[in-house]
């Protein structure tokens, strides 16, 4: 109890320039936290949506079952996210073109695979999300710490100035609570560097499946359209 106690005394002490340094530092460690959890969160769901989706695409069901029955889930209010909105700007570009029978095969798949390029760039946007944020407190946290424990330290030594028998004693404290701005640092930096490196190696995985997705998703529609187009031949 003593020991929590000098350290928060250490804090109320400590210079306004340090105090800034310490709830600066604090808050960014509590966003960062925060959206750490959100991403852990995140990335979960986005794992194991993929993975149903997965088996149900390559379950043998028709197409067009598939998206009517996510028709029906978007109308409950779920949300469609990863693998699946994919597909689905995929497949609603591959109908709509498909009824111009002015549009051969190839024009057919061109505009089915922008429009899954799309829906592609817009996943990887949702994955980066707040990425950036955890690698700035990642690189920035060590060094707003330091710049409060130079102050610390400058501040305790011009206090010596003014003193008129110089003892470890007598600067110890001002050091401790400098130093402390460089711990706060150190706390906020590690687990931002952590997630985020965990994090950006997870985007490339599901980024990877997305693209491969794509590709795979793009040649069982151009059997769809070549069938569809001899057909009408």
């Amino acid at each position: 109890m003593e020991e929590q106690l000098s350290l928060i005394d250490l804090v109320l002490q400590a210079t306004i320039t340090v105090q800034l340094v310490m709830a600066t530092l604090m808050l960014a460690s509590m966003v960062s936290w925060y959206m750490i959890v959100n991403r852990f969160l995140y990335f979960r769901n986005a794992r194991e949506e993929m993975l149903q989706f997965e088996e149900r695409f390559w379950s043998g069901i028709d197409l067009s079952q598939l998206y009517r029955e996510g028709n029906e889930r978007a109308a409950d209010g779920h949300t469609m996210l990863g693998m699946e909105s994919i597909f689905r700007a995929g497949f609603k570009e591959f109908s709509r073109l498909a009824q111009q029978s002015e549009m051969d095969s190839e024009a057919v798949i061109e505009g089915s695979r922008r429009a899954m390029r799309v829906a592609t760039l817009r996943e990887e946007e949702r994955l980066d999300r707040h990425l950036a944020f955890l690698a700035s407190v990642g690189s920035t946290s060590p060094y707003i710490g330091l710049f409060g424990t130079v102050w610390g330290i400058m501040h305790s030594f011009r206090g010596l100035a003014n003193a008129t028998q110089a003892t470890l004693a007598t600067v110890a404290p001002g050091i401790s609570e400098a130093l402390i701005a460089t711990a706060m640092g150190l706390f906020a930096a590690i687990p931002a560097v952590l997630a985020f490196n965990r994090f950006a190696s997870k985007v490339d995985v599901l980024s990877n499946r997305y693209d491969t997705f794509v590709d795979e998703f793009s040649s069982i529609l151009y059997r769809q359209a070549y069938a569809l187009r001899s057909q009408e031949k």
